[in-house]
């Protein structure tokens, strides 16, 4: 975490926080912790996925029923996490290559930021989370959701914005940890990731979630049909894999890079 108290990271006991995302399932990879340790701390926690993920790799065919499952798998991880609220805006997933027609990253940010300021100002948000302006890793609905919850917090006066992220240089680091016990499937290159989401010195929060690494795992678990599909690295199989001291190690920490609203 930073040099902040828990207490002052937190907010006042009344403060709400909403964590949006884009897909259901990027809430176990990127703040199921830090979700947790909010919901304990007893401040009121609601997750927005901004897409039905329908586009996403699977162990089932894209479309209508594989966004019905996803809805299913998020409802589940929320109630892992100690949601109050899960909120589904209804965007359809624009894909990998964003070529889904009517997809979410071809949304007017206006339009959607309009949408989401509602429900800040409902919720009293007093922090809001998105993505880092790279969206981590370049998919296009995480960059959409970094520019919509910008204008969205912007719009609603929601004090505190946070973006989800990964330190860089520590991803770097495991990558040859999880490579050297032989974990890391065959055909990865470790250079790919030299330019996703932020090096450490941008980072503003670190925030240890080790004493939740089961809670997070079990996000992980309730997101079943995204441990399959594709031939390439698919996080949540790997991730899956890892005996639990590793798991602890390596999903450990949570990051986040304070924006100005």
């Amino acid at each position: 975490m930073t040099s902040q108290t828990p207490v002052e990271w937190l907010g006042a006991p009344d403060t709400p926080w909403v964590f949006v995302h884009a897909h259901p399932d990027d809430e176990s990879l990127l703040t199921a912790g830090t979700m947790r340790r909010v919901s304990e701390a007893g401040r009121r926690t609601v997750v927005v996925f901004a897409t039905d993920g329908a586009a996403g790799l699977a162990d089932s065919p894209p479309g209508p029923q594989l966004a019905a499952r996803r809805e299913a798998e998020a409802l589940a991880s929320a109630a892992v996490l100690g949601c109050d609220r899960v909120e589904f805006l209804g965007y359809a997933d624009s894909g990998l290559d964003g070529d889904v027609p009517g997809g979410f990253c071809g949304v007017p940010v206006a339009q959607a930021a309009e949408r989401l300021a509602a429900l800040l100002i409902e919720e009293r948000a007093g922090v809001v989370t998105s993505y880092d302006a790279s969206g981590g890793y370049g998919h296009p609905d995480h960059v959409q959701v970094h520019q919509v919850v910008a204008a969205a917090a912007r719009q609603a006066a929601t004090p505190l914005l946070l973006e989800a992220t990964v330190d860089r240089d520590q991803l770097l680091r495991v990558l040859r940890l999880v490579n050297a016990v032989g974990l890391l499937p065959t055909g990865v290159a470790m250079d790919r990731f030299s330019t996703s989401f932020v090096p450490g010195a941008d980072i503003t929060h670190r925030v240890d979630v080790r004493r939740y690494a089961s809670v997070k795992r079990a996000s992980m678990m309730a997101h079943a049909s995204q441990a399959g599909g594709g031939d390439g690295l698919r996080t949540l199989r790997l991730l899956r894999r890892l005996p639990m001291p590793l798991f602890r190690r390596i999903c450990g920490t949570e990051w986040f890079v304070q924006r100005d609203v």
